[in-house]
């Protein structure tokens, strides 16, 4: 089954943070193909520039080759009506809210460790990869 992977759980990945929904995401990408919203790909490198001292350029480029390798769709068609209203009922910056209209748009689990984003997800009947409903 596809769901779709938020840049938190990348992140963490990359950070070595022990956590059970991201470690139960990467076992599954191995498996599955996911998809991401446009946004996720600069996310992830954001994430991985803002925390100087943490990542080497050469260690950076490793991780983004890894990364490359699994199957990860990329989503270029957000749909504005659907994002924007989502993002102010559940008080979401957009680009979260992005990650939870793919989800609802494709009837697709979410995979995120964002508390806000996967309360707004269990709201609004999303499933949560790696964690109860």
């Amino acid at each position: 089954m596809t769901f779709v992977v938020d840049a938190s759980i990348v992140v963490a990945w990359a950070f070595d943070e022990v956590n059970n929904a991201a470690s139960g995401a990467r076992e599954r990408m191995r498996r599955e193909a996911v998809v991401a919203p446009a946004l996720w790909w600069f996310e992830v490198r954001n994430a991985l520039v803002q925390r100087r001292g943490r990542f080497t350029e050469l260690r950076t480029a490793r991780f983004l080759r890894d990364i490359s390798r699994l199957a990860i769709t990329i989503d270029r068609t957000p749909s504005e009506p659907g994002v924007l209203p989502l993002a102010r009922r559940h008080r979401l910056t957009v680009y979260d809210a992005a990650y939870l209209e793919l989800a609802l748009r494709e009837a697709l689990p979410l995979a995120t460790l964002d508390e806000t984003l996967a309360s707004a997800a269990r709201a609004e009947g999303v499933s949560l990869v790696g964690q109860a409903s």
